[in-house]
């Protein structure tokens, strides 16, 4: 019989380099299947982690990157249209408590406030699924998680404390530069020069976050910039396409960044 859920595993081992004991933590949560929600900036590898998780534990992981339209029915399932018949088609969520994955609900805060009510019955003891579409009312498979992320920095009042009060939580943050420049390496194949000049800027970067900057250069934004300058581009020029540009649409903290970038360069 087909695996419905063949898609959804991961096949080699993702990168991770840990920062602490989150990989016990979260080992310990997935023993008790309780569910967990990751608390961090944008792009410091919460997904990464994850994605480590999952593999570490032989789990198939079922993504949802949230948005402004993500809706409770996008996640439980919907009837469709099929060949002149309508069919019942899972949505992830229902999917993954059906069949025994980890559902990951990247940056929830993003989704519409109907969800939220959708996932409560899911993260206590009753870990069932209501899909009331379907009349149906789906027991969580044993081997069935939760986890939700979300940054603290954007929308995070949106995510109500009854909510966030039904999971564990981590929190992760960027690494110190030792460790960051090594997963710059790890990711890109640049050495450890350009790994720690990259690192730096990045450090520059998040300082001025709440001074005009939203948020500071991620160490996703870092790895793209150093796997530029792997594929033959200028560092300064990879500095300005990967992290210059997408910061700021503002002119003069633009300028403020592509001189550090010459600085730095």
């Amino acid at each position: 019989m087909r695996d419905p859920l063949e898609v959804w595993r991961i096949a080699a081992e993702p990168y991770y380099r840990p920062i602490g004991d989150e990989c016990t933590l979260f080992e310990a949560a997935y023993a008790g299947r309780l569910p967990v929600l990751l608390k961090g900036p944008t792009g410091c590898g919460k997904t990464r982690f994850l994605e480590h998780m999952a593999w570490r534990l032989g789990r198939p992981l079922v993504t949802v990157a949230c948005n402004d339209d993500t809706t409770a029915g996008d996640l439980v399932g919907r009837w469709i249209l099929e060949g002149g018949e309508t069919r019942w088609q899972d949505g992830p969520l229902t999917l993954a408590a059906r069949h025994g994955g980890i559902c990951y609900l990247d940056e929830i805060v993003e989704a519409r406030a109907d969800t939220s009510v959708v996932i409560h019955p899911l993260t206590d003891t009753r870990r069932m699924l209501p899909v009331e579409r379907h009349n149906e009312l789906v027991h969580a498979h044993p081997d069935f998680a939760l986890v939700v992320s979300y940054n603290p920095g954007i929308g995070s009042g949106r995510l109500k404390a009854s909510t966030r009060q039904r999971f564990c939580g981590l929190e992760f943050g960027y690494p110190d530069a030792e460790v960051e420049a090594d997963i710059l390496m790890q990711e890109s194949g640049v050495d450890v020069e350009l790994a720690s000049a990259l690192v730096a800027l990045g450090r520059r970067s998040r300082r001025l976050a709440g001074h005009g900057l939203e948020e500071g250069a991620s160490t996703r934004m870092l790895v793209r910039a150093a796997a530029l300058v792997r594929a033959g581009v200028s560092p300064a020029a990879a500095c300005r396409m990967a992290l210059v540009a997408p910061l700021t649409d503002d002119a003069a903290l633009r300028d403020a960044l592509s001189a550090a970038v010459d600085a730095s360069f």
